[in-house]
């Protein structure tokens, strides 16, 4: 682990009531760039085996019963010096709990409460549960997955929560940095269908062009053309191919002996017939030929890698997309990269309620004490 840096939050302390994905995402990238942060989890949830421990590092976990008086205060007396709040509880549960924006103000008025769910605190939706799939297919995205002729296909990562995250990221240190010069803290309303919108500039852009939004695996950036495809190869390994510019198509013509093909990159008359040709091309030779013969070409080709693959690459190792922790475990680097306060790996990820002795001892409970609320269900 490295103890070097502390990062640029340093001294920013951070709660998260959050569970699952998007808060607990959210507050590592928050711990990875030196916040103390502590989640906090009922233990009646543990069973459910939703821990994503990876999400866990650099920070400590405890477990804590909210619907009981002592819980509350408890959580309450943390929250009186912390700097953010984090939860993902559906609109109106944290009141119930007595946890809200409006019950900390009291105790700590310069708080930053940061709210994440599926469709904001507010609008008809507000209410309704949802999940990664839901989010896209409400927005529209998810219709735009998948092969044109059948229905959508999910992709295999949470596009829309890792989004929702990484905005209430965005918001948070806009909080910050607001408080910073005025002193204030605020609360803050994340929507993870909101942050989806993110998707929707380029799509704009290709319908002021064509007069249509994007269709299904038959748009300029989704195998309408040849020159940003994938194709197969002879040994059932893919290759993508991403040549927007012309400069780009014209060397990969070349190179695949194929000039009559130049200028027809993106005409609609002859498409069908590039396609194919390029399909043919590809299949005649495995993959390890194909990137040998675009390694040195400056061009947008390169192989599909399997995730077992793409592991293992120069790519992910010289810039450590990825690196094995000390426990022998993968973990994803630091991919903000800041030359002054750059983030790091401090410490491994955390059992679900490994420190709760630990934080309630910081507020003076003995340990009969913290066995009385053991028995009791409050940790």
């Amino acid at each position: 682990m490295d103890k070097a840096s502390r990062g640029s939050l340093e001294n920013i302390k951070v709660i998260d009531l959050s569970r699952l994905l998007p808060g607990p995402l959210c507050s590592m990238i928050l711990a990875d760039h030196g916040a103390d942060v502590l989640s906090m989890e009922d233990r009646r949830f543990e069973k459910e085996n939703h821990f994503v421990r990876p999400l866990y590092r650099n920070k400590k976990h405890m477990t804590l019963n909210l619907k009981q008086d002592q819980g509350r205060q408890i959580f309450l007396d943390l929250a009186r010096d912390t700097d953010v709040i984090i939860e993902g509880f559906r609109p109106g549960v944290a009141e119930k709990l007595g946890v809200a924006y409006k019950d900390i103000l009291p105790v700590n008025p310069g708080v930053i409460y940061c709210s994440i769910s599926g469709f904001g605190q507010t609008g008809a939706f507000k209410d309704k549960p949802g999940h990664d799939v839901n989010y896209l297919g409400l927005t529209g995205l998810l219709d735009l997955m998948g092969a044109k002729d059948g229905p959508p296909s999910i992709p295999g990562i949470q596009t829309a929560d890792i989004t929702g995250a990484l905005t209430a990221v965005t918001g948070i240190l806009l909080a910050l940095f607001h408080r910073q010069k005025t002193g204030q803290g605020q609360y803050i309303d994340i929507s993870i269908t909101d942050s989806l919108a993110c998707f929707f500039p380029v799509l704009e852009f290709f319908r002021s062009i064509t007069g249509f939004f994007p269709a299904r695996s038959d748009s300029m950036l989704s195998h309408r053309y040849a020159c940003y495809n994938t194709y197969e190869t002879k040994d059932k390994k893919s290759i993508a191919v991403g040549a927007v510019e012309h400069v780009f198509w014209k060397k990969i013509c070349l190179k695949l002996d194929l000039p009559d093909l130049i200028p027809l990159q993106y005409d609609e008359f002859h498409r069908k017939e590039v396609l194919e040709k390029l399909k043919k091309t590809f299949r005649s030779q495995p993959l390890a030929f194909w990137e040998e013969t675009f390694k040195d070409l400056d061009a947008c080709v390169t192989p599909v890698k399997t995730l077992d693959e793409a592991i293992q690459t120069p790519l992910f190792k010289e810039r450590k997309i990825l690196f094995k922790d000390d426990a022998g475990n993968l973990s994803p680097g630091i991919p903000v990269k800041l030359e002054k306060t750059p983030g790091s790996v401090k410490s491994l990820p955390v059992s679900f309620g490994q420190n709760t002795r630990q934080i309630l001892e910081s507020l003076g409970f003995d340990k009969d004490r913290v066995r009385e609320l053991k028995d009791k269900g409050i940790i």
